[in-house]
């Protein structure tokens, strides 16, 4: 009988034997039932050494700890209606809403409009292959970027970017220096210190309604016009008809590219075409920001 247990046991099929143990000899009853199979799901709150990519796939992913070097941060995972049988278009009602949703849950991740920063936010979605699996999941996926201007590029980043822009942040936009581009009234901004001279300042965003991308002269008015009520509100001055005679102003739009996969938040800055200063003209009043008379 002893050689018969040890047999057993070492087959782990314990039914008895005489042992004390408790085991009632059914292998079913005490264990939990296996969770369905289902389709690969990205986590949020972890970072990818790689650099953003529309599709992801599952071959590809591999998360690390944000504390280790990388370039992007997921923020937030959101889903697709399941009855959808294809992934959205860009340009999509859906892929809109989807960047939306990120637009939203990134900004609450930083602590501020996300813009408001050396960030750039871009939505991610399953491959063609996860799709037919069942994955309807998006990915909003946030980076440090090299500057707001033209030209950045994805910085290799330590820590998380959670809470980044609560409060004083060197990824946070403000002062500039300004110079003369080739292309017609248009200026390119270097950040600086704000007690360095200056003649320009990041002053908020203003999100433009759900249209096609401007292309016409009289498109662009009402961005303009919404960027002057941004700067009217941060230096705290009338917003009439003088306002153009108090301060210019840059804008920076997200590309045409960006528009159309719902990427409505148009960067702002005050420019001082005439003159320079040594602060910050937020909350400066009427008196730091006078009509000019010509």
């Amino acid at each position: 009988m002893t050689t018969v247990c040890a047999a057993l046991v070492a087959a782990v099929v314990l039914v008895g034997c005489g042992s004390s143990t408790g085991l009632d000899g059914d292998l079913t009853d005490d264990w939990a039932a296996f969770a369905p199979a289902g389709p690969f799901t990205p986590a949020a709150g972890v970072c990818q050494v790689a650099d953003f990519t529309e599709v992801v796939t599952l071959a590809a992913y591999a998360p690390v700890e944000c504390a280790t070097p990388h370039r992007v941060e997921t923020t937030h995972v959101g889903v697709f209606p399941a009855a959808r049988a294809t992934a959205p278009a860009g340009g999509s009602a859906e892929l809109r809403g989807a960047f939306a949703d990120c637009d939203a849950k990134a900004s609450g991740y930083v602590g501020d409009d996300w813009r408001a920063g050396r960030l750039r936010l871009a939505v991610a979605v399953p491959s063609t292959t996860g799709w037919a699996s069942g994955a309807r999941w998006y990915r909003c996926d946030l980076a440090e970027v090299s500057t707001a201007e033209a030209g950045a590029v994805p910085v290799v980043r330590t820590g998380s970017l959670r809470g980044a822009l609560q409060g004083a942040s060197p990824l946070r936009l403000g002062c500039q220096r300004s110079r003369g581009a080739a292309t017609r009234g248009a200026q390119v901004l270097t950040p600086v210190a704000c007690t360095v001279r200056h003649d320009a300042e990041f002053v908020g965003v203003w999100k433009a309604p759900d249209r096609p991308f401007p292309t016409r002269d009289a498109d662009w008015a009402p961005v303009f016009a919404g960027c002057r009520s941004v700067i009217a509100r941060y230096a705290g001055v009338p917003n009439d008809a003088d306002l153009r005679y108090r301060t210019g102003v840059v804008i920076r739009p997200p590309g045409a590219g960006r528009w159309r996969v719902g990427d409505r938040g148009v960067r702002c800055y005050l420019w001082l075409s005439h003159r320079s200063v040594t602060a910050s003209l937020k909350g400066a009043g009427p008196a730091k920001l006078p009509i000019r008379s010509k």
